[in-house]
């Protein structure tokens, strides 16, 4: 996933430097370039709508707040009893700090996670005056999920006993998520005035848009200590997502006093590609539930957690591939930006949510996430 973002990164600079490079050799380059992000950034607009900012380079201090909740839902039988359970995984809210430099909306950035689940998160975006483009990284690891197991053949204090559960191995979770947009107004309609600043939307407009969006999870906890899970999980193991969507939509700037913005965008999405690979494993859960040494009450808790763990075994029952048929979503974003003449103020905010089903397993996967900036212009 990072060499696609390198990838996309140098088609967007190559398009811009060759050009500039043929044109001056290396020593006009810097000059020449600039020259022209300067007309690009003007190109075709209505001038009386969207200007660009006199001073063309931003530097940009960013905080980025997010949470992944990942919910999964299974039933199974056990001598002859039904059992259900429900393992929730909810991310403390994580922090990013980090700061951009660029020119015109072009640059480089890094941040750095200053707490939370202790994950990573990788974006990527570019703005033009009729596109936008986003793509969004985010993996973690949980080893304390919170469960709702109900069955007839638990006393009510060891169903409650999974609420404290301690896995050896954590749960892996990571996330792609990539969208665009393109705009048939941005001659009025500036996409990149409300999410990078590197334009300013003067008066109100609107724009039809079209839309895409993909999105790719993977959710992990395939290792021979987690055996009990994957039983209760009907032996599935690892799960893997793929959906992709289009849609046509509408966005609002909407500038009610000079120097504020608000942008709103709504847009229904029909979902064609909704894939789901599940990964099945086979386990001895039953022959240790009733190996006498499970029952046996003179067994203290921690030894029965070394024989556990010293017989548990796990092995690949094979893989399947589930296509679901087309759906239809909703995806929606926020905006508010308040400029003065070189220093403004963005926040906005993203949510998702990817669904699954798997026979008797089903679940989804909620991720949201709030970004706010102070940018300087100069």
């Amino acid at each position: 996933m990072k060499r696609t973002l390198a990838i996309i990164t140098l088609v967007i600079v190559s398009s811009i430097s060759v050009p500039v490079m043929a044109q001056g050799g290396v020593k006009g380059f810097f000059k020449k370039l600039g020259t022209k992000l300067d007309s690009m950034a003007v190109k075709g607009v209505d001038r009386r709508y969207i200007d660009a900012p006199k001073r063309p380079w931003q530097i940009i201090l960013r905080g980025n707040i997010n949470q992944t909740i990942v919910s999964m839902h299974s039933e199974g039988y056990l001598d002859g009893e039904t059992f259900s359970v429900n393992p929730h995984l909810k991310t403390t809210p994580s922090q990013y700090l980090g700061v951009w430099v660029g020119y015109r909306g072009y640059g480089l950035g890094y941040t750095v996670n200053v707490g939370g689940d202790k994950g990573s998160n990788l974006t990527f975006g570019a703005t033009g005056g009729s596109y936008g483009i986003n793509v969004r990284i985010h993996s973690f690891e949980n080893s304390h999920p919170t469960f709702n197991l109900n069955s007839q053949l638990l006393t009510e204090a060891e169903m409650d006993s999974w609420n404290n559960v301690m896995l050896t191995d954590p749960i892996s979770v990571k996330t792609f998520m990539a969208d665009g947009y393109y705009l048939f107004n941005g001659k009025r309609f500036s996409y990149s005035a409300a999410y990078d600043q590197s334009a300013i939307q003067k008066r109100s407009a609107g724009s039809l848009m079209a839309g895409f969006m993909y999105n790719y999870t993977r959710i992990d906890y395939a290792s021979q200590s987690n055996g009990d899970l994957i039983f209760m999980m009907g032996n599935l193991g690892k799960v893997k997502m793929w959906q992709g969507s289009l849609g046509v939509g509408y966005a609002y700037n909407w500038v009610p006093v000079r120097g504020l913005l608000v942008n709103i965008m709504a847009m229904p999405m029909l979902t064609l590609l909704n894939k789901l690979k599940a990964y099945n494993y086979s386990t001895n859960m039953l022959e240790l539930y009733n190996d006498p040494i499970t029952h046996d009450p003179t067994v203290s808790n921690e030894e029965w957690d070394q024989w556990y763990y010293e017989n548990i075994r796990i092995a690949p029952e094979g893989e399947q591939t589930y296509n679901s048929g087309l759906s239809i979503g909703f995806d929606a974003r926020m905006s508010l930006t308040y400029n003065f003449e070189r220093i403004y103020f963005c926040a906005y905010g993203q949510f998702n949510n990817i669904r699954y089903h798997h026979g008797s397993s089903h679940g989804y996967l909620n991720d949201w996430f709030i970004n706010t900036s102070v940018g300087l212009r100069f």
